[in-house]
């Protein structure tokens, strides 16, 4: 059989090019046990409990504004790597690879905890002005794919970044809070065309740190009516 790429991190060949990473990067991804909720690692001997009581009981209080957390990986190598060249070395064709990943996070989510596949996804919004540097809006290459993947409806301009604020990289988890304050808005026009009672959304993120981000889109959300949410990252930090 010819083969056809190589893998983005390690350079071996691959025989399915548009996986993107080979078996033995992808076995390098770290993905313990986690809380359903918060998504912070949990220790292994937890996981029966977890699965009864659906929350590891120590969850951050920026987690209460939405019920599922749904995380690919720890922010370290092989994915720390993808996602740093694919948010800030401009190499938007990574979108896929990670795409998939997180695909495949969702789908072992589903089968293990029977999570419901939501109605819409909302990417995380960039400010027009970084966008316009980096070329692109990340999470929202990501949302198209799972959206097709999944067959979803993506809605990409239904939470608008109106302000422009400094960048959430080397902030205090105060800082992350007080720099995301009133920086998110909702598209009215969109959002009217897209709203029904018990609307489950799902908003994607590439890596989750404090959660301040999530909990602000959230909380834009709860105001119009919307409060069956899951987060879905590739990563945690």
């Amino acid at each position: 059989m010819k083969l056809s790429a190589c893998c983005w991190h390690c350079g071996r060949s691959l025989y399915v090019w548009h996986h993107g990473l080979c078996s033995v990067c992808l076995k390098m991804l770290k993905m313990p046990p986690r809380c359903p909720r918060c998504g912070i690692k949990i220790d292994p001997q937890m996981q029966k409990v977890i699965r009864h009581n659906h929350f590891c009981g120590k969850c951050p209080p920026l987690a209460r504004h939405w019920q599922r957390m749904i995380v690919a990986s720890d922010y370290a190598p092989p994915l720390s790597t993808l996602i740093h060249r694919f948010k800030f070395q401009k190499q938007y064709f990574l979108d896929r690879t990670l795409a998939r990943i997180l695909l495949l996070a969702v789908q072992n989510e589903r089968r293990h905890r029977y999570i419901p596949l939501p109605d819409l996804l909302i990417s995380v919004p960039l400010h027009h002005h970084r966008q316009w540097q980096r070329g692109y809006n990340q999470s929202a290459n990501l949302g198209r794919y799972l959206s097709h993947w999944l067959n979803i409806p993506h809605a990409q301009n239904l939470i608008i970044r109106h302000q422009h604020r400094p960048a959430q990289r080397g902030l205090s988890a105060h800082q992350r809070r007080k720099n995301l304050r009133q920086a998110f808005t909702l598209n009215s026009t969109n959002f009217h065309k897209i709203f029904r009672p018990n609307l489950n959304v799902a908003i994607i993120d590439d890596v989750i740190t404090t959660g301040a981000t999530m909990a602000e889109i959230c909380k834009l959300l709860h105001q119009h009516g919307i409060t069956h949410i899951q987060v879905w990252a590739l990563a945690r930090a």
